[in-house]
């Protein structure tokens, strides 16, 4: 208690100036704490220790995207893993199929065989070059993936530029998801970021299901009504899983979800 006393002594007998910056930074602090501590949660955002990351737990529909950068995957490890208080698990997984014109995916087989056995909904996803022609790139997937009833549409994973004119990449773009949708007899998936998405899919695309990887926001905004899935992370930890791995939550309900599945 003197020492308090103390300290008020010394604060009332500093000069007027130094002192009212003392009380306003005092404020400003309070102002933050205050914010910080009762801030709105629509989400539901809650640290969950085992994944090492925070999750929008308003959603229950969880999911990871993978490659051949996570290695060889136990996935026997990752249908048995449960998070948070409602045993909430990993229900989809995207793969990685091809790249380009010629590239595949050297776990992709294994992975896709793996997740089928495990009874976790799966999708395959096409690494989009837009400095490649569209429809090697087109064939490149459909030679590599065969979907069966029960998988996901085909996603296009557009998050790179070239010096090609933005009119010519979104015309690019349209052959490779008209080329797919002729051939697999559903609409395909588009996953990018937010700055590709407002300068190539917005106002051209709005009919497809989109798929956004935006880090930045608590809350999503400025999106059409066809977005579904959200990867909200690139940091999680996932039994089974060497190093870090993509989090999603998809936006909507079982019966949405099947929607967009073959």
């Amino acid at each position: 208690m003197d020492f308090i006393k103390s300290l008020l002594a010394q604060f009332f007998l500093l000069p007027s100036k130094i002192k009212y910056s003392i009380m306003a930074f005092g404020a400003i602090l309070t102002i933050i704490l205050f914010y910080f501590t009762f801030r709105p949660n629509p989400n539901g955002w809650q640290k969950v220790s085992k994944l090492g990351v925070t999750l929008p737990l308003k959603y229950k529909i969880h999911g990871i995207d993978v490659s051949h950068h996570n290695g060889t995957i136990d996935w026997q490890k990752v249908r048995k893993m449960r998070f948070s208080d409602e045993e909430l698990r990993i229900k989809f997984c995207f793969l990685k199929a091809t790249e380009g014109m010629t590239h595949s995916d050297k776990q992709f087989d294994r992975n896709w065989e793996k997740l089928a056995q495990m009874g976790i909904k799966r999708g395959a996803y096409h690494f989009y070059i837009p400095w490649r022609e569209p429809v090697g790139q087109a064939k490149n997937f459909i030679n590599s993936v065969k979907l069966e009833k029960g998988d996901f549409a085909p996603v296009l994973d557009i998050e790179k530029n070239s010096l090609r004119a933005d009119s010519q990449i979104v015309n690019d773009i349209e052959k490779w998801l008209d080329i797919i949708q002729n051939h697999y007899g559903v609409k395909p998936i588009i996953y990018t970021n937010p700055t590709f998405y407002r300068k190539f899919i917005k106002g051209n695309f709005d009919d497809y299901p989109l798929w956004i990887a935006d880090y930045s926001k608590e809350t999503l905004k400025g999106y059409n009504s066809s977005l579904w899935f959200w990867q909200h992370t690139q940091s999680g930890w996932c039994e089974g899983v060497k190093g870090t791995v993509d989090y999603n939550v998809f936006l909507g309900s079982q019966g949405d979800l099947d929607e967009l599945c073959l």
